[in-house]
């Protein structure tokens, strides 16, 4: 059966209740909860990416998108950045319900023009909540917010060009401008901006990476010379032992269950590492087959309900049992590696009580996981944002590594790392130079390519960046793509700090909340999305990016754009360019503009491991990037080998009445773009201020499901930072954590709470009190949440590390 005509055998019913569009917020009194869901995918994920779908593109616009998304000659889902299978083995929907919605909600029918700006102000959008900003559709001209003026008016090209040109040119410093990019910027939009960047003199570059996967960079290239996982999609199938930890792949990254499917049924076992069972790791319903639709596969042989920030101690105890078991490649040891004398003798002090303390785990779930690793021949280990957004992620990834190092887990098929991406190129943006802390030899090939010397000294990265604002010392703000405002960590002090820009630019596809928390000036800049036709200079464009595996591929969108205004990222990047550096500018910005394979052959030339970067591209299926121990077990690290670390075991002490927080996504959502109302896998329905309690932990404070309650984190500062109005959800997970979805729980995560070396947010481990709601304050669903000076009577100092 063909998706045309699987589409019109939808019923009416569904594709008419897609069509309604919310013309009001969420009323959280409406939520409802159910029991959590024990399989993922099936015959409802189909009928709901249909309904999405339908309801948001209409039937036309939905065969056209689906059926190229994903495909070789067909656009990347912007989704998330989990490999395609290799040409000819690809499905016709080669696409999961979330990719879907992605796609609906960036092809959505729904339009924004200037009488929607005239008619809402921008105090009114700020009273509305994500889902109500994204949802009122497509932005299809530049507007602009006047200093002092209260609505969003249309501003033509040329003067939103020489407006941020005119801001530019006036600071006293490049490095008073910051430039952040959000994961979906094409390479070639990436390479361009970064450079554009360099050109006016300053590193300022942060990235959505800063948030998520740093912490995987920083250790990865610590020990095995490169900041990348090791692994192919057909590592992932041939693997004998998978551990997926700190990671839901159900909802954030669903076609991976396919792969672990085809895993399991080449006799691989699965351990699922992660405080909640999640559906997508319990059985997975695959709606390509028949028994997909019924029965399904399950998916995890083993899941250990560690506690939050246990992690370290787990691998840790898992290495020290192969070290006593003599679980080794020895040889590979000798070969490849430095520190093993240094890590055997530190984990043959290792406290059990301290591991089963921070992991909650007891000595025989441990055994048990780590039997499994010493007895596979070749092991992948997967991990998330459940693993990188914690203070000790750093030294956790590490310990993930050594878990590898000592069975040869690296360089041979079957095996390797693999941190999982969620957006899908902010790999690519890191190849192409977005990077606060870019190394020399990349600087050098800028240098050598357009002849003048880019700024050397590093630059600010995101909560860098939030700083820099709140001290006034960074004046001029701009975001090609993303919600820099709702995915940022300490909300209340991330909006005061935006506040003070004197300009803010987003290049956006849709309304969000950056939108409306705004400097003195403020640009929206309408940009194309990955399903439109890209018609810059008069031809036909394509992009290019780079998935969690490294491999890298041509995308190109069929639909028609919202708008006649509408401009590609490198347009609207090169058009920037040419307006504040002027035609003389070294760099050709009126060829790149004009010809984007221009900027793949500089690419080519700039970029390590690039060469013939076009030519590759036009392969069905592009090239994968080198990456030296995956292929020939080559560490560039100072000592030429992979590096075996030792890390102090600490034990996250949280004092009495408190509770570890992590934010996490709902099924109905990717990061912060809400898609709709329904996390059907943990059985919530009509809302999202909830969070999720132990049935234990409940009792004990006297709560019953649904009642309503504020949470209230706890830093070393003396700050209380507050989110009001969460409805209690009694849910199976370690007794002392809860969970909460973001960007509802960012109010609470301090901004200077990072991860030691990568400087990541986190949001994985906030200690919090839950309380009954006070009467002093807002308790509205659309509550951003607040901060006060702690009275000192129920406070706690910055959580304790017992070593």
């Amino acid at each position: 059966m063909t998706l045309r005509s699987q589409l019109r055998d939808v019923p009416a019913r569904l594709r008419n209740e897609a069509r309604q569009v919310p013309t009001h917020d969420i009323d959280e009194d409406e939520v409802e909860v159910d029991s959590s869901a024990h399989a993922a995918a099936g015959a409802t994920a189909v009928a709901v990416a249909m309904r999405r779908a339908l309801g948001q593109m209409g039937v036309r616009r939905t065969a056209s998108s689906l059926t190229r998304l994903n495909q070789v000659d067909g656009f990347d889902c912007q989704g998330c950045a989990w490999p395609d299978p290799a040409p000819g083995h690809r499905h016709v929907a080669e696409f999961c319900e979330n990719g879907a919605k992605a796609v609906a909600e960036e092809a959505t029918r729904q339009h924004l023009d200037r009488e929607f700006f005239a008619t809402h102000s921008v105090a009114d959008l700020a009273e509305r909540t994500e889902f109500w900003l994204g949802k009122q559709g497509r932005i299809t001209e530049p507007m602009v917010l006047r200093p002092g003026a209260t609505h969003y008016e249309p501003i033509s090209w040329d003067d939103a060009f020489a407006t941020i040109a005119g801001h530019l040119q006036r600071l006293d410093s490049p490095d008073q401008a910051t430039f952040y990019t959000s994961g979906k910027t094409s390479n070639e939009a990436a390479y361009t901006y970064q450079l554009f960047a360099r050109s006016l003199g300053t590193n300022n570059l942060p990235d959505c990476s800063n948030m998520c996967h740093e912490s995987s960079g920083s250790a990865l290239t610590e020990t095995i010379g490169i900041g990348k996982g090791s692994v192919s999609l057909e590592d992932i199938h041939q693997a004998k032992l998978i551990l997926v930890v700190g990671q839901n792949p159900g909802t954030n990254h669903p076609r991976m269950l396919s792969a672990l499917e085809e895993a399991k049924s080449r006799g691989a076992k699965i351990i699922a590492v992660n405080p909640l069972q999640e559906a997508g790791l319990v059985r997975f319903k695959n709606p390509q087959k028949a028994k997909g639709l019924t029965v399904g596969t399950p998916v995890a042989d083993l899941h250990l309900p560690i506690r939050l920030n246990g992690d370290l101690a787990f691998f840790q105890a898992v290495g020290s049992l192969l070290v006593e078991w003599d679980a080794l490649d020895h040889d590979f040891l000798e070969q490849y590696t430095t520190g093993l004398e240094d890590y055997v003798a530190h984990v043959a002090d290792l406290d059990w009580d301290k591991v089963e303390a921070s992991t909650g785990l007891t000595r025989a779930q441990i055994t048990e996981a780590a039997r499994m690793v010493a007895d596979s021949p070749a092991t992948v280990t997967c991990w998330a944002m459940g693993i990188t957004q914690h203070h000790n992620a750093v030294g956790t990834i590490k310990e993930i590594v050594n878990v590898a190092l000592l069975q040869g887990n690296i360089g041979k098929p079957g095996a390797g790392l693999c941190p999982v991406r969620g957006h899908s190129n902010v790999q690519g943006d890191r190849t192409m130079g977005i990077w606060e802390r870019v190394p020399d030899h990349f600087l050098d090939a800028i240098r050598d390519e357009f002849g003048f010397e880019p700024p050397r000294e590093h630059g600010l990265d995101t909560v860098g960046s939030i700083q820099g604002l709140r001290d006034g010392k960074i004046r001029v703000f701009m975001a090609m793509g993303g919600n820099f405002v709702g995915a940022t960590p300490d909300t209340e002090a991330t909006e005061a700090a935006m506040r003070n820009a004197a300009l803010t630019v987003h290049v956006s596809t849709k309304l969000n909340r950056s939108h409306v928390v705004h400097g003195g000036e403020a640009l929206i800049l309408p940009a194309l999305g990955r399903s439109e036709k890209d018609l810059t200079g008069g031809k036909v464009q394509r992009v290019t990016v780079e998935d969690s595996m490294s491999a890298v591929h041509a995308s190109h969108g069929p639909l028609d754009p919202p708008s006649e205004h509408v401009r590609s990222e490198v347009d609207i990047i090169c058009s920037l360019a040419l307006a504040t550096l002027g035609e003389d500018s070294p760099v050709p910005w009126a060829r790149f503009r004009e010809d984007y394979s221009e900027i793949r052959r500089s690419i080519a030339r700039v970029v390590p491991g690039c060469a013939a970067y076009d030519e590759k591209v036009d392969e069905p299926g592009g090239f994968v990037l080198p990456h030296p121990p995956r292929d020939n077990r080559v560490f560039e690290t100072e000592s030429g080998k992979a590096v075996i670390t030792s890390t102090p075991l600490e034990v996250l002490d949280v004092p009495r009445g408190r509770f570890l927080l992590q934010s996490m996504r709902s099924h109905d959502q990717f990061n912060t773009t809400i898609y709709g109302l329904d996390d059907r896998y943990r059985g919530v329905k009509g809302g999202r201020r909830v969070v999720f309690v132990n049935p234990d932990d409940l009792r004990d404070l006297e709560l019953a499901e649904g009642d309503l309650v504020d949470l209230v984190s706890e830093w070393k500062d003396g700050v209380e930072r507050q989110a009001r109005s969460f409805r209690v959800v009694p849910y199976d997970q370690p007794r002392g954590c809860v969970a909460a979805y973001y960007p509802e729980a960012n109010p609470l995560v301090p901004l200077d709470s990072t991860a030691e070396k990568s400087n990541q947010p986190v949001y994985k481990s906030v200690v919090v009190r839950i309380e009954r709601p006070s009467s002093d304050g807002p308790s509205d669903s659309g509550s951003q949440g607040s901060s006060h000076q702690g009275s000192g009577s129920l406070r706690q100092d910055e959580p304790h590390h017992l070593s």
